[in-house]
């Protein structure tokens, strides 16, 4: 079924209070020009600035809550995402383009990250720790950083804000969230979520706009201490030099050239499986997708024959459509970006499968996945982040070619291996110069409870996502106390 509800009117919401501001603009579904999902006006710099004063003004009372009382509120807030995960699932998938099934799944996850994050509330631990000296008592405790700016992109749209927004709020901080102008209704139902749950007023702000209007003022205005940011890597530098020059802590997630090795002695079904998930799972568009695969001589046509044909059963299509396997690009830009890389490879000598412009019903951004073989690891399609249904296939002689090939990127995000190889999983894992490795897996696909961040000009930071979040969203506090000073 592929028909569109109405379309919502969306506000920033500051300091509790729902903003209107700026002409009308609309967010269209890539799936259908005529599908207007919601109508919004972009912020100027001074209602940004009105954000970081609410966020201000509400950090000292939030930090005051015990984590007991932020918890309660982060459950709340993942229950209802969880009650709702068809609702809101329909709104990401007409707003950002990925199939149903794909963004029910991720708001079930924006869920359980709540729910996991609402229990770290109660868990921010400290340590005793005994002085040199004697009768002084040592205690190191995390406490909140105060203002946190949240960069959010635009292909993950309600769960990368939510493995932001939930540890930044789960340890006492407040928040300041610019999503991209790309989805907006994904992360205001994802802010009205939490007011409803009870978050009180100023904690929680989202301001909707274009970065190259606002986003110097949210990542290096006095009032913000700490920027957490996923986008692309140009505009993540932007934010390091902004960030850097104000003294303001930041973490950067950056994209990915992701290597999946095929070995000669891999499961051929389970190589073509991964592979074709990993690559062109969520339209590819993803910084962990599978965009290099990486294949040994034995096993390379058979690998390239089924990934062929595998391909081309791929149902292309409506983003809503009953059985569609892979929606549209996002948008114009992004098709065009994603041709000219198909393109280039093209004019090269290189052969291209797929890649075709998909005719449909609705009149969107349809293309067919690509598969660019025969590449060397110096093209420009190996070097570079497409960040669409793209991926190049690398012939290699060997294991310990493979693994040349795979740490040969400036990035360092996910690295996988498809091998029944014990010996060779086992060296991947060690040797993959990446901050995820997979064995038997899609580079694509991690889970909310551990870390996720990469190395290179994938990361810069602290981890992201589980336990590790901590590091992040606090900062350290040393108290000595000595004994008896106190009558």
């Amino acid at each position: 079924m592929t028909s569109t509800s109405e379309t919502t009117a969306i506000t920033h919401i500051i300091g509790g209070e729902r903003i209107e501001s700026g002409p009308a603009q609309h967010d269209v579904s890539p799936s259908d020009s005529t599908d207007i999902v919601a109508s919004w006006g972009a912020a100027s710099e001074d209602l940004a600035r009105q954000a970081i004063e609410a966020a201000v003004a509400a950090a000292p009372g939030w930090a005051a809550t015990t984590g007991a009382q932020r918890g309660e509120i982060l459950t709340n807030a993942g229950l209802e995402l969880d009650r709702r995960a068809n609702e809101l699932g329909r709104v990401l998938a007409r707003e950002e383009g990925k199939t149903l099934p794909e963004a029910i799944a991720e708001v079930r996850r924006a869920a359980q990250i709540f729910l996991f994050q609402g229990g770290q509330a109660v868990r921010n631990r400290g340590q005793l720790i005994d002085s040199v000296r004697a009768d002084v008592e040592i205690s190191i405790t995390r406490e909140p950083l105060g203002v946190v700016s949240v960069i959010a992109p635009w292909n993950f749209p309600i769960a990368i804000p939510a493995w932001k927004i939930a540890p930044a709020l789960a340890y006492g901080n407040t928040v300041i969230l610019k999503p991209s102008e790309a989805v907006p209704a994904s992360a205001w139902h994802l802010v009205d979520v939490l007011h409803r749950a009870g978050l009180p007023n100023g904690v929680l702000n989202l301001v909707l706009g274009r970065g190259k209007d606002i986003g110097d003022t949210l990542t290096g205005s006095v009032g913000i201490d700490a920027v957490t940011f996923t986008g692309s890597e140009s505009t993540g530098r932007r934010v390091l030099d902004r960030t850097s020059a104000a003294g303001i802590r930041a973490q950067l997630e950056m994209g990915g050239k992701n290597p999946l090795v095929v070995l000669d002695d891999a499961d051929i079904d389970v190589a073509v499986t991964q592979a074709l998930t990993g690559a062109f799972g969520s339209t590819g568009q993803r910084c962990t997708a599978s965009s290099r695969l990486i294949v040994t001589r034995g096993i390379h046509d058979r690998f390239v024959d089924r990934l062929g044909a595998a391909m081309a059963a791929w149902r292309v299509g409506h983003a809503l459509g009953d059985g569609i396997d892979m929606g549209p690009v996002v948008d114009q830009g992004q098709l065009d970006k994603d041709r000219r890389y198909v393109a280039a490879a093209a004019a090269a000598g290189r052969e291209v499968v797929g890649g075709q412009l998909e005719e449909a019903e609705t009149d969107g951004f349809f293309m067919r996945p690509a598969l660019v073989l025969g590449t060397e690891p110096t093209d420009a399609i190996n070097r570079e982040e497409v960040f669409g249904p793209v991926a190049s296939v690398i012939k290699v002689d060997d294991y310990q070619h493979a693994l040349a090939v795979a740490n040969d990127t400036p990035y360092g995000l996910t690295a996988g291996i498809i091998t029944t190889s014990l010996a060779a999983a086992h060296d991947f894992r060690k040797r993959a110069q990446a901050g995820m490795v997979m064995v038997n897996l899609a580079t694509a696909g991690v889970d909310f409870h551990v870390p996720f961040g990469g190395r290179g000009a994938s990361s810069f930071g602290p981890r992201e996502q589980g336990e590790h979040a901590r590091e992040f969203f606090t900062q350290v506090k040393t108290a000595y106390v000595a004994a008896g000073a106190a009558s």
